[in-house]
């Protein structure tokens, strides 16, 4: 063996020790690959703009910034990493916050015009109201998905539009002003420095990973995700699952809705256009397969505060917004890459010391790369 050939052997150990090592800590917490993946990613974007700019980035009011912008588009990718569970995805969710945002605020000034003190007192009313209207929202998707049997890409894409063509209708197309002080003063609340929005999104995520991996209809939800045909024949009534899932998605929205007018007291038809796309970045990212089956709420916020404190380094660097889009599209493009050549990796049979084939360990991973070839 040469010299060369040696060293290469040498970093090729040195390399798989780190791996094996950084696996054994993450299994020691308890977290899966893809989000220690993220953990990593996290910090090391976090580090990298607090060390070219550390007056700008690491001022406490853009640390808050970046926990107040959070909430509203990491609740709209845990909804979207839901309907990605079971194979689908849901493109009206935007459309959805949008709508619950304006029936809040259009309920509150019709009330406001003849009595205020009424109109101040309904917040949690109006909160309700809210989310209300995104569970009716979801209950049209799901309706469509499972009943009708429709695509869940165009069924959703057909109520963005209808949910969208309503918003303009009733708005006019113009900003609709006005909404309780009380959520508005929620909106700038603090818990220990620490955003109630913020907060808020914390909850919502630990509710939604529990949910999906420690409750029967969670299970069931994944189960449907990674194989339909497996999941009828098992007993599980994929209609019901299907009609949950887009309901609960479709609340989560309304949810956001409110966390739209608590931020900002406005409301109108075409707020929040980008984050669409933005919020399957977040969920691909966080670890949710696209063919269904695997997701983690937990990966699904790591991504989220990802994004937000990228953008926020780039506002600190003078950087534009087209330069972040690049960037978004940049890692998540490597990030496909790299969940590609280690799902081949691990299917690629190894050689026994006779020469022949020995199959590759079972694993989740193992399992999800079969579906998807």
């Amino acid at each position: 063996m040469t010299t060369r050939q040696s060293d290469d052997v040498t970093a090729k150990n040195a390399v798989q020790k780190i791996d094996e090592g950084y696996q054994s800590f993450l299994q020691r917490i308890h977290v899966d690959r893809s989000s220690g993946r993220m953990m990593l990613l996290t910090v090391l974007t976090f580090v990298f703009f607090a060390v070219l700019n550390p007056r700008v980035f690491l001022n406490p009011l853009n640390l808050q910034n970046i926990a107040v912008a959070s909430p509203e588009i990491g609740i709209l990718a845990i909804a979207m990493m839901l309907a990605m569970l079971t194979g689908g995805i849901d493109l009206s969710l935007v459309a959805i916050a949008n709508l619950s945002a304006i029936t809040i605020s259009t309920t509150y000034t019709a009330i406001a015009a003849g009595d205020p003190a009424l109109a101040e007192s309904l917040m949690p009313l109006l909160v309700l109201e809210g989310i209300l209207v995104g569970l009716l929202a979801g209950a049209v998707n799901g309706l469509l998905v499972s009943r009708a049997g429709i695509t869940p890409i165009l069924a959703t894409l057909g109520t963005m539009q209808v949910f969208n063509g309503v918003a303009i209708a009733w708005t006019g197309g113009s900003t609709l002003y006005g909404s309780p002080k009380s959520l508005a003063n929620l909106g700038m609340a603090t818990v220990a420095g620490v955003p109630v929005l913020f907060v808020i999104f914390l909850l919502v995520a630990v509710v939604m990973g529990l949910f999906v991996a420690r409750t029967p209809a969670g299970l069931r939800t994944q189960l449907q995700g990674a194989n339909p045909v497996a999941a009828r024949f098992s007993g599980i009534n994929s209609t019901s699952v299907l009609m949950r899932t887009y309901m609960v998605a479709g609340t989560l929205g309304g949810l956001a809705g409110v966390l739209f007018i608590a931020r900002n007291p406005t409301a109108s038809a075409d707020y929040g256009a980008s984050y669409v796309l933005l919020v399957i970045v977040i969920a691909v990212l966080g670890g949710t397969n696209p063919s269904g089956g695997v997701a983690t709420v937990f990966g699904v916020v790591l991504a989220t505060l990802t994004l937000q404190i990228l953008a926020s380094g780039f506002t600190a660097m003078r950087l534009s917004a087209y330069e972040y889009a690049i960037a978004q599209g940049v890692i998540l493009i490597a990030v496909m890459i790299t969940d590609q050549l280690r799902w081949r990796r691990r299917r690629r049979p190894r050689r026994t010391g006779g020469g022949d084939a020995a199959p590759p360990p079972i694993s989740e991973e193992t399992t999800t790369s079969g579906r998807q070839s």
